[in-house]
């Protein structure tokens, strides 16, 4: 008969194993894809492929972190994370990542072969960061071409497979750099601790912050101006914004980090209304 201590350990492990995915990005990241695939005019049930395909590599992503991070994150004490906190072990979480690999695999290809080719790009660019590229001084590149592939992936799904334009695949990549920024700004002092020197623990804290807003900004700018003719009311005010935010952002955050990481969510999400509002995703879908 199983003990009061065993019998918990089945019960524990969907709970670790949802906490270890990183859910946060993991839901941003599946909702804009839904988003998007609705936008450019996706048929329902492409649109529902599309995005379980999104889930399934964020998944394998998100698993693959935690358990490449877990001697590290013994190591430094941290604490909300399954895998150190014990609740789940280390070859479990391996175990999920891969069959959350493996199943992504032909969510991608029943997109269609290019698309799934461009969505595979993605997840690779996103595993090389997690094994090897997140502590080298090219850890941005392969946010950069995550989010620059995803917009491909959900427009290479339509009819005919057409490219997005070219300015909203460089503003995804810009998005993606500066999630990348915003998400290590927290940990640089923890990591810079363990050994992990990627391009924002090279520059610091304070670089960091000052450099945060430049490319969600740019992605910004790209994608007021990027679509033929010339830009709307709407366009133009969420350019305006962005700017804004992204100096009260810089200023305040000398004294306070979170107002740095504050304004760039909230830029981040300007950006996000600009890129499924007005020309969607370039290709003439609507």
């Amino acid at each position: 008969m199983a003990t009061p201590e065993q019998s918990t350990i089945p019960a524990r492990t969907p709970r670790a194993l949802a906490g270890a995915c990183h859910p946060g990005p993991l839901v941003v990241v599946t909702a804009l894809t839904a988003a998007m695939a609705a936008t450019a005019g996706q048929e329902p049930d492409r649109a529902l492929l599309t995005t379980g395909a999104v889930l399934a590599g964020q998944l394998s992503v998100g698993w693959c972190n935690d358990a490449v991070d877990a001697r590290r994150d013994i190591a430094t004490g941290r604490r909300g994370k399954p895998v150190a906190d014990g609740a789940i072990g280390t070859g479990q979480v391996w175990t999920a990542a891969c069959a959350a690999l493996a199943l992504c695999v032909p969510l991608s290809f029943a997109c269609g072969r290019a698309a799934g080719a461009a969505h595979l790009t993605a997840v690779a660019a996103a595993w090389a960061y997690d094994l090897r590229l997140k502590a080298t001084r090219w850890s941005w590149a392969p946010y950069a071409v995550a989010f620059g592939a995803l917009p491909a992936f959900v427009t290479l799904g339509l009819p005919g497979q057409p490219w997005p334009a070219w300015w909203v695949v460089a503003a995804g990549a810009l998005l993606g750099v500066g999630a990348h920024l915003g998400n290590v700004l927290p940990d640089i002092r923890g990591d810079l601790a363990t050994g992990v020197r990627g391009w924002p623990q090279r520059l610091g804290p304070g670089r960091v912050r000052m450099l945060l807003p430049v490319p969600l900004v740019a992605a910004s700018a790209l994608l007021a101006l990027g679509p033929a003719g010339p830009p709307g009311a709407r366009q133009v005010g969420a350019l305006a914004g962005a700017g804004l935010i992204a100096v009260a952002g810089t200023v305040l955050g000398r004294r306070r980090e979170r107002a740095a990481f504050a304004a760039a969510v909230a830029v981040a999400a300007l950006d996000v209304a600009l890129l499924l509002g007005g020309a969607g995703l370039g290709t003439g879908a609507s």
